[in-house]
């Protein structure tokens, strides 16, 4: 991790950590910034931690292309997405779109 904590990733994640799972760090925020200024439409969905995971976030764009990333918490992400001027939500409350599923089905068309 960068000797700054850029995206508050040390701050907002509080005392916990996954007890498997590698630290966030500043490349995988800066991954899903990236991805959402490539693409139209995206949104990010939060996926909760787990005992194996830390906190995850989805994003998701327009066409359905997806990309998964480590977040450390919702606060991260939702502070990334408030900065992009981007909608957020909680996978639990909302579930997926159905368009990554269609981008799924058709990424596994194209290879078969």
């Amino acid at each position: 991790m960068r000797w700054r904590d850029r995206y508050g990733l040390r701050r907002l994640r509080g005392p916990k950590i996954a007890k498997f799972d590698r630290a966030t760090t500043d490349a995988d925020i800066e991954a899903l910034v990236a991805f959402a200024k490539s693409r139209r439409g995206v949104e990010f969905y939060v996926e909760p931690e787990t005992f194996a995971t830390n906190t995850t976030a989805v994003a998701v764009a327009d066409d359905g292309e997806w990309t998964r990333r480590r977040v450390g918490s919702p606060a991260v992400i939702r502070k990334v997405a408030r900065d992009l001027a981007l909608p957020v939500y909680d996978v639990q409350l909302t579930g997926y779109p159905p368009r990554m599923r269609a981008y799924n089905e058709r990424q596994k068309r194209a290879e078969g």
